[in-house]
């Protein structure tokens, strides 16, 4: 492996350990918002939800101690690592909610149901929510739930648009959830993946009020020429919550944080950083071609930056599907910067997400360098074609470039960096 690839997997993997949510959940709950409403005695029970719930409850068990009168998590299989002492753990599927999904959040709410004004309900929220924390609306199946985000996906619809869909098929979202716990008060610590921390779409908003409308999912069923039962399309015409006097929220980490991390061991590196956007949001291939650019741009002129230097980019992409390969948004990006960087010496791009997994694969992300086009064509194996099938799984697997992380606990976006030696 080049020195340039190493670099970037080493930026990466530190930049996401940066935030890493344990330590902003402690700091949220030894802060005078949380003493202040707790200050007086009640419940407090526990919700947390997301890929990042475990990691987000353990830390709150281990801060309250006995204070905490139990509760209990939702989270991606694999993202467990242990009991916690007095919480109900559920592993559930995402992006798809499943049986478990349903079982989890029945439980949730049964532990929530009843309590008084003086009780407090802390409701930890990460990415992957809106998945993992479900329970369908009057007369909706989860089969419903599965095909209306089967086809959300497909579509290339981006975050907001998908949950301003979820949150009016399920009784938990779009502020439902804050409305069935009253009048006890939802304390809310929040992770955004969501760029530019929309919290009525984080986790599709459980206990926050809608800022969607009606007319914005018939506008998004439209755009999209989504095929929904009868059933789904009254589900759409109904308002959600636009106010909510129960609810304390507090954002604990971003894909902003990340992106500042990242730029801080890009410098003890020895690499110049440019931070271009935290708020990327198009078609992965288009985000990996135009940073090639920038790196071609880098070595040929010196603009914007002279090397050693690195660009980075937070936020979100999307994939149109169009093949039947294996595969997810960054390792997507990733391959289609190599074609741009190809035959670019001592010039590395590495995009990866904060959660550790990418699409339905068991990688983080991709890297590439200026020589993976030329390695995978000396395996016999065309590049172009496997983009064009959005295989870029079994690409960058033949040629030693999937970033492997395993759950990270975290979920802030995604970050991309290109980094010219």
């Amino acid at each position: 492996m080049t020195d340039v690839r190493q670099d970037a997997l080493n930026i990466a993997r530190k930049a996401i350990e940066a935030v890493l949510p344990e330590n902003a959940v402690r700091e949220a709950l030894r802060g005078d918002a949380f003493s202040a409403r707790t200050r007086s005695g009640g419940k407090i029970v526990l919700t947390a939800i997301g890929k990042a719930a475990w990691r987000m409850a353990k830390a709150a068990a281990e801060t309250l101690g006995d204070r905490l009168d139990g509760g209990v998590v939702v989270t991606k299989y694999g993202h467990c690592n242990g009991p916690i002492k007095g919480v109900e753990i559920f592993e559930a599927g995402h992006p798809f909610p499943d049986e478990n999904t349903i079982k989890g959040t029945v439980r949730a709410l049964e532990r929530v149901g009843g309590l008084s004004a003086q009780d407090t309900v802390l409701f930890l929220v990460s990415g992957g929510g809106s998945a993992l924390f479900e329970k369908p609306g009057e007369g909706i199946t989860l089969d419903d739930l599965v095909g209306a985000t089967d086809q959300l996906l497909a579509c290339g619809a981006d975050i907001v648009e998908i949950n301003t869909i979820r949150k009016r098929l399920s009784s938990v979202k779009g502020g439902r959830f804050a409305r069935f716990v009253a009048p006890a008060h939802v304390f809310s610590v929040v992770l955004s993946d969501v760029l530019g921390d929309r919290l009525d779409s984080i986790a599709s908003g459980p206990a926050y009020p809608d800022g969607s409308t009606a007319a914005d999912a018939s506008r998004i069923v439209g755009k999209y020429g989504l095929s929904l039962s009868p059933v789904l399309q009254e589900a759409l015409e109904k308002e959600t919550p636009k106010s909510l006097e129960n609810v304390t929220t507090l954002i604990t980490g971003s894909v902003t944080a990340l992106c500042r991390a990242a730029e801080f061991e890009v410098s003890a590196l020895g690499y110049t950083p440019l931070l271009l956007t935290t708020t990327l949001n198009c078609e992965a291939r288009e985000a990996g071609a135009f940073i090639a650019a920038m790196a071609k741009e880098i070595r040929s002129s010196g603009n914007p930056l002279q090397p050693p230097c690195a660009l980075l980019l937070g936020g979100e992409t999307i994939v149109r599907l169009k093949g039947k390969g294996k595969g997810g948004r960054n390792q997507e990006m990733a391959l289609a910067a190599a074609f741009g960087i190809k035959g670019l010496a001592d010039t590395a791009v590495i995009c990866v997400g904060s959660d550790g997994t990418d699409g339905p694969t068991d990688a983080a992300g991709g890297v590439v360098d200026g020589g993976t086009i030329g390695a995978l064509a000396a395996l016999g194996i065309d590049a172009e074609a496997l983009l064009a099938d959005n295989d870029s799984y079994h690409a960058l697997a033949a040629c030693g470039g999937l970033v492997k992380t395993g759950p990270t606990g975290t979920n802030v976006n995604d970050l991309a960096v290109v980094l010219c030696r």
